[in-house]
């Protein structure tokens, strides 16, 4: 009798595992490898200081995009990112298709942009002398 009970179980479970509601595909699709890029603005809030060296920066940051000077011929370093995601999910409902005897299913759909852009101005001796980021999101 266990053994019906365990194989019924295992049986169940491919059922079970398309049961998620929209908000559980949501939450599941939230998470990606935008999330590991090294320039945010937290880091550059956190790390970035003036009077640090181009290379410091560069450890921090990475390499930059753009890299030109002003009318006095001083470095400006231009980082500038643009993010796109469109994530979907979906799955049928199979224990609600078995009771109800139609196909039912749930998902989500999310897209987002968004775009940083860090301006880090340096002085005759290299270092940095001011820096400024914009960010938007939609």
């Amino acid at each position: 009798m266990q053994r019906r009970s365990t194989l019924a179980a295992i049986l169940a479970l491919p059922l079970l595992a398309g049961c998620l509601d929209a908000a559980n595909h949501a939450a599941a699709v939230g998470g990606g490898p935008a999330g590991q890029d090294r320039l945010t603005v937290g880091t550059v809030q956190r790390e970035i200081r003036v009077g640090m060296t181009s290379a410091d920066v560069v450890g921090v940051l990475g390499s930059p995009n753009i890299v030109s000077t002003d009318e006095r011929r001083r470095e400006v370093w231009v980082y500038d990112r643009i993010a796109s995601q469109q994530v979907f999910s979906q799955s049928a409902m199979g224990a609600s298709a078995l009771i109800i005897g139609g196909a039912a299913s749930a998902g989500a759909r999310q897209t987002s942009q968004r775009t940083l852009t860090v301006i880090i101005r340096y002085d005759e001796a290299g270092r940095v002398r001011d820096f400024s980021y914009r960010q938007s999101s939609f």
